[in-house]
């Protein structure tokens, strides 16, 4: 038999930080890594529903980086500053290629002028959740630098990322020939109503 998945050392509500202190699973920086760990998981699933559709071939290598980056940036979280890293902190350089990628399918997408509703695809929908569990995995990383160093650099990674993940999400409903709807508040449409032009043109 191999080794046991549980281990029962976290049974009193701790657990180990790379460097061997041991904190409380409500700690600031758990929920954090935690909630990265939520958002590679979505990314897997934006994956999993990729499979066969237009354009996998171009974007399920670039989740699959994001995947595995999102391990190093979990694992940059859960190592203190003090600490010896046992993975590469997440640098500029990691939000370079980011902003490279978002700069390089943007450039497939028309413009925005108005908020779209999330959806689309099974793929596209799934990249949207991603990417609203990205964002609260920024929320609580920034919550947690308020008691703990962080390396900054997380939560810039997580920033363009969620940007990242926003344009992927349009770029596979794109790809998918999948309309994009748009919000349009009521006092919009009444404004249009009245002039007679319609609110989407």
């Amino acid at each position: 038999m191999g080794k046991q998945i549980y281990t029962r050392t976290g049974d009193d509500g701790t657990t180990s930080l790379f460097g061997g202190e041991r904190v409380g699973k409500g700690n600031a920086r758990i929920d954090a890594y935690g909630t990265v760990d939520e958002t590679n998981s979505v990314v897997g699933l934006a994956r999993a529903h990729l499979e066969g559709e237009p354009g996998q071939e171009e974007l399920d290598p670039v989740l699959g980086d994001v995947q595995e980056e999102l391990f190093v940036l979990g694992a940059d979280l859960a190592t203190p500053m003090n600490a010896k890293p046992v993975v590469e902190r997440i640098g500029e350089a990691h939000v370079k290629a980011l902003e490279s990628r978002i700069d390089r399918f943007e450039e497939d997408l028309p413009s925005l002028d108005r908020f779209i509703l999330p959806g689309g695809t099974p793929a596209g929908a799934s990249l949207h959740s991603a990417r609203t569990v990205c964002r609260r995995a920024e929320r609580r990383s920034v919550e947690a630098k308020t008691s703990t160093p962080l390396n900054e650099q997380v939560i810039v990674y997580l920033n363009r990322l969620s940007d990242l993940l926003f344009v992927l999400a349009r770029w596979a409903n794109r790809q998918a020939e999948v309309r994009e709807d748009t919000w349009v508040p009521d006092s919009v449409e009444a404004e249009n109503d009245a002039s007679g032009e319609p609110a989407d043109q």
